[in-house]
């Protein structure tokens, strides 16, 4: 029981050290970057485009308790959270806990 706890310690450790060497790298490095690049846009849009096949992914093809939840009630919530989304002026933290409050009201009214 103890080596399990040691390794998970270990990973902990070694993924805080590869998370914030590369945000420090990244600090270090800003300045020289120009934001309207087009190598700038290419990862910004590489970024995006990852976020979305991730949520898509979640949406359509669900693991674990989501899978049970209708797939209408799942993108339902996501066209509720969008729209939230311009809503609150793109704020990213009102349409988080909005998702998680209305697919939790709905799976217990259905």
């Amino acid at each position: 029981m103890a080596n399990i706890s040691t390794n998970i310690i270990l990973v902990i450790t070694v993924t805080s050290i590869a998370t914030y060497l590369s945000r420090c790298l990244g600090v270090l490095s800003s300045e020289k970057i120009d934001e309207n690049s087009k190598i700038f846009r290419l990862f910004d849009c590489i970024a995006y485009s990852t976020l979305a096949a991730l949520i898509s992914k979640v949406v359509i093809f669900p693991a674990g308790y989501l899978a049970d939840v209708d797939v209408f009630l799942r993108l339902g919530v996501v066209f509720l959270c969008v729209g939230s989304f311009y809503l609150f002026n793109k704020n990213l933290v009102y349409p988080t806990v909005l998702s998680a409050i209305i697919l939790t009201t709905l799976i217990r009214i259905i």
